[in-house]
């Protein structure tokens, strides 16, 4: 990746910025930096209808090939649009799941067909995915999946069991499953990774209220419930190498999106600080000075690990759900002493209650898609190249 901004980079910037400013208005104006991590329950109907808009505008899947109905934007333009993106607010994706997980997943391993019935839905803001992966037993450790499917005499796969912390099943018409094809098997063999549609019978979702009042997550059961025959991806088996290709995928540009929001909530904290007069405190000046200063490190390690020429994200990517995950859950606890006793009152004031929220999700950063313990394995076993750590015996 050029790290150095071209000419053309910053005519794009500003194209991207000058669509976003004529759009995000009106009747979008509600959405404005709504949407994010703790805050998904935000007008999703109003956000779905934001998903249209951008397809109208080609800024849907701009990252992906243009045979799979993207833009095919260089790895630079697409890092300018997030951020772009969400320099201007930009709500939280109800299509991301579809656009940055399935979607790469399908273009690498899906087949013809399957790519020519599921990514047009995607590209068009019109049919919303679902993520079936993590369960009770079965979060960091996902290959102990217990979710079983199996093969009909007419080649349709049933599915019975049960996944948890899927986000926003409920507004989803569909959800990718991984599930264990094999009976027997254990660890990340025997497989599959199947695609459904959630309203059919044997299919219930039951929302999960968190202790921030939101309700995005999902417990979701299935009960016989149908696969067709050709919505497997891959062979059966080859679930676990499908499901790594699209986590691969998570750690990719949209991160520099992510890190742009970020700043904008640090701006919220310093504008509480001063308005509190915590701004004078010595110690929460210096909190405020290392929150900024680790913005910076996750900038340039992000667009470090973007600068390869392969497509398989480079090692540097290993360190950074452990370093965000960490710095977020930071800014969260620098968020609440700044408020002080304001921090305990519900409230919706627009510079308190987005405070509040970044607390309270935050303190689930360094567990959710992946646990500091468990990160910190990757690091030493895949970055370091270290032995791997003892396993209780099966």
């Amino acid at each position: 990746m050029n790290l150095q901004s071209t000419a053309a980079d910053e005519t794009f910037r500003k194209e991207v910025a000058t669509w976003m400013q004529k759009h995000l208005v009106g009747k979008y104006t509600s959405l404005k930096y709504r949407g994010g991590p703790g805050d998904e329950e935000a007008d999703p109907a109003m956000r779905k209808e934001w998903e249209r808009e951008l397809a109208a505008g080609q800024w849907t899947c701009v990252g992906w090939p243009a045979d799979a109905g993207g833009r095919g934007l260089s790895i630079e333009q697409q890092v300018i649009f997030h951020e772009e993106y969400a320099r201007a607010g930009g709500p939280g994706r109800m299509g991301h799941i579809g656009e940055g997980l399935l979607g790469p997943a399908l273009i690498k391993f899906g087949s013809e067909a399957q790519k020519k019935e599921f990514l047009p839905g995607i590209v068009a803001g019109t049919t919303f995915w679902a993520q079936g992966y993590s369960e009770p037993g079965a979060g960091s450790d996902l290959a102990n999946v217990q979710t079983k499917c199996w093969q009909e005499a007419d080649g349709s796969w049933r599915v019975s069991g049960q996944k948890i912390w899927t986000s926003l099943a409920h507004e989803s018409e569909w959800i990718f499953v991984l599930a264990r094809c094999e009976p027997g098997s254990k660890g990340n063999k025997g497989l599959a990774f199947l695609l459904m549609p959630l309203n059919q019978p044997g299919i219930e979702i039951r929302g999960i209220r968190q202790l921030g009042g939101g309700c995005e997550f999902n417990e979701v059961f299935f009960d016989s419930a149908t696969a067709q025959a050709n919505h497997i991806v891959g062979a059966p088996g080859d679930g676990w190498k499908v499901a790594m290709g699209l986590l691969e995928a998570e750690r990719g540009v949209s991160t520099l999106g992510q890190q742009m929001h970020f700043t904008h909530e640090l701006d919220l904290v310093i504008a509480a600080a001063r308005a509190t007069g915590k701004d004078k405190n010595p110690q929460v000046r210096q909190r405020i000075a290392n929150a900024w200063c680790g913005l910076r490190v996750m900038r340039y390690n992000a667009l470090r690990m973007l600068s390869g020429d392969s497509t398989t994200l480079q090692r540097e990517a290993i360190i950074g759900k452990y370093y965000w995950s960490n710095w977020h859950r930071d800014l969260g606890k620098l968020a609440v002493d700044v408020l002080g006793p304001l921090a305990d009152v519900p409230s919706d004031d627009p510079a308190i209650r987005p405070l509040q929220q970044l607390f309270f999700f935050s303190r689930a950063d360094t567990i959710y898609a992946g646990t500091n313990e468990i990160q910190l394995n990757l690091i030493a076993e895949r970055g370091l190249g270290m032995p791997r750590e003892p396993r209780p015996a099966a």
